[in-house]
C-alpha cells in the first residue's frame, strides 16, 4: 500500500475555488456577447489596465517589436519553431486519408480536413509564454489551418517582444495583445472588431481554462486544461538535487501546480524533502515554486515498481518524469501521462521549450482518456461513401431496408427501398 511521506495541504479546497472561477467566468462571457468590443475593452482596463487605440497590432507596430528581440534570441526562437515544425510534420504524414473498396460497388473512406479558424491564446500575465506561440501556433500551420488569430496580455505595461516575434515567425495572421476571459471570449464569440473563429487552444490560467470549457460546443477546444503538474518516478538509482530541481521547476508555474514525487526509497524520499527545503532558498521563483509546494506537493513511497505504475496511472499526471535504473520499461508499462520523460539526460523542462513535442497537455486526470495538443487536434477525420453501381445499391438496400424496419425508421426505410425498386435485384443472402 502506497505511503505518503509528504501529502498535499490544500488539495481538497479546489472544488470550492472552482465554484468561483466559474461564476466570474459566466459572467464575463455573457457581458462580451452582449456588448461586444465595448465590454471587451472595459474588462481589458479592468484587469490589465490596458486600452490601446486597437488591440491588434499592425504589420508595423509588429515590425518594431521584433526589431527590439536580439539576434541571439530570434536564432534560439527560430530553433525551437524548427523542432516543433518538424516533429508536427512528421506527425502530420502519419495521417492517411483512406479510400477502399469494402464491398464490390461500395467505397468508403476519409479525408483529414484542417479547422478552418482558430484563436490561439498565448499566456503572459506572470511569465511571458513565449514557447506557447510555437506549441499552439506553428502546430496549426502544419495542419493546414486557413486563418490563425492569437491574442496574448500585456506584459508590464505593454506587448512582450519576444512574444510577439515567436507569434509573428510562428505564422499567425492577425496578432491582438489582449488577455484573460475578455480575449477567448472574443475570438470564440466574434464581436465587431473579431471574426469568430472555430477553435480555441493554448494554456491560460484558471479563468481562460474555465472560459474555454464554457465555450466548447460553439467552439472546439484542444482539451480541458488545469494547472500543471509533474510527476517524478524515482527509485535508489536517483539523486535528490535532481529530484527537488525538476519538481520545483513545474512548482514555480504558479501556486495551485501540483508536484509529486513517487519513490520505493525512503531515504530519497526524505533527502529530497531536505533539497526542495534549501533550493527554496535560492530559487528566484521561490515565492511561487514554495506556496505550490507546501500546498499540492507530495511525496509518496511505494513497495515496488508495479506498485509506482499503478499509483502513476491513478495519479495521471500532466508530466510524467522516470528517474530509474531502466527507464524505458515505464515506456511499456504506464498509460495515463500527458507527456513521458525518460531518464535523467531529458526533463519536462525541454518539452515545454524547445524539444519538439508539443507542451499543451492534459491535467487533472484527463490524461486517462485524451492526450495533449497536436497536429491532429487541428483535423477533422471526416468519412465519405459512394455506392457506385445499381446492383451494389440494391444489394446493400435489402439489408438497410429491413434493419431500418426492425427499429421502425419507416422513411429511413423508404430511401432503401426506393433504390431497391429502382436498381432491384434480389439480395442473393436472403
Amino acid at each position: 500500500m502506497p505511503r505518503h511521506i509528504k501529502t498535499a495541504a490544500l488539495a481538497s479546497q479546489q472544488e470550492e475555488s472552482d465554484a468561483k472561477v466559474r461564476g466570474a467566468v459566466e459572467a464575463i462571457i455573457a457581458d462580451v456577447q452582449k456588448r461586444g468590443d465595448i465590454a471587451v475593452r472595459d474588462l481589458s482596463e479592468r484587469f490589465d489596465k490596458w486600452s490601446p487605440t486597437s488591440f491588434r497590432l499592425s504589420d508595423h507596430e509588429i515590425r518594431a517589436l521584433v526589431a527590439k528581440v536580439s539576434p541571439r534570441t530570434i536564432d534560439d526562437i527560430k530553433f525551437a519553431q524548427q523542432q516543433i515544425r518538424n516533429f508536427a510534420e512528421i506527425q502530420r504524414a502519419s495521417m492517411k486519408d483512406v479510400e477502399v473498396e469494402t464491398l464490390p460497388g461500395i467505397v468508403l473512406g476519409h479525408r483529414h480536413i484542417p479547422v478552418g479558424r482558430v484563436g490561439c491564446y498565448v499566456p503572459g500575465g506572470r511569465y511571458p509564454m513565449v514557447a506557447s506561440a510555437h506549441m499552439s501556433i506553428v502546430t496549426a500551420r502544419v495542419a493546414g489551418v486557413e486563418h490563425i488569430t492569437a491574442c496574448t496580455p500585456p506584459n508590464q505595461g505593454g506587448p512582450h517582444p519576444e512574444t510577439i516575434a515567436a507569434m509573428h515567425l510562428g505564422g499567425a495572421d492577425e496578432i491582438y495583445v489582449l488577455g484573460g476571459v475578455q480575449a477567448v471570449a472574443a475570438m470564440a464569440l466574434g464581436t465587431d472588431t473579431f471574426a469568430p473563429v472555430d477553435m480555441l487552444v493554448g494554456p491560460g490560467n484558471a479563468y481562460v481554462a474555465e472560459a474555454k470549457r464554457q465555450l466548447y460546443g460553439k467552439v472546439g477546444i484542444d482539451l480541458f486544461a488545469g494547472p500543471t503538474e509533474i510527476l517524478v518516478i524515482a527509485d535508489d538509482t536517483a539523486d535528490a538535487e535532481m529530484c527537488a530541481t525538476d519538481l520545483l521547476g513545474q512548482a514555480e508555474h504558479g501556486p495551485t501546480s501540483p508536484a509529486i514525487l513517487l519513490t520505493t526509497s525512503e531515504k530519497l524520499a526524505h533527502d529530497t524533502i531536505h533539497e526542495v527545503a534549501r533550493q527554496l532558498h535560492v530559487l528566484q521563483t521561490a515565492d511561487v515554486a514554495g506556496v505550490a509546494w507546501h500546498d499540492y506537493g507530495e511525496i509518496i513511497l511505494c513497495a515496488d515498481e508495479d506498485e509506482m505504475v499503478a499509483e502513476a496511472d491513478r495519479i495521471a499526471a500532466e508530466h510524467v518524469e522516470v528517474l530509474c535504473r531502466e527507464p524505458r520499461r515505464y515506456l511499456e508499462r504506464l498509460k495515463n501521462y500527458g507527456a513521458l520523460f525518460l531518464g535523467p539526460e531529458t526533463n519536462v523542462s525541454y518539452g515545454d521549450k524547445v524539444i519538439g513535442t508539443n507542451h499543451t497537455l492534459p491535467t487533472r486526470g484527463a490524461s486517462r482518456y485524451t492526450g495533449g495538443l497536436w497536429v491532429g487536434k487541428f483535423l477533422k477525420t471526416c468519412t465519405y461513401q459512394e455506392v457506385k453501381t445499381p446492383e451494389a445499391s440494391a444489394m446493400i438496400g435489402e439489408y438497410c431496408s429491413r434493419l431500418c424496419a426492425i427499429e421502425r425508421f419507416w422513411g429511413h426505410k423508404e430511401q432503401a427501398d426506393l433504390r431497391i425498386r429502382r436498381y432491384g435485384r434480389k439480395n442473393a443472402a436472403e
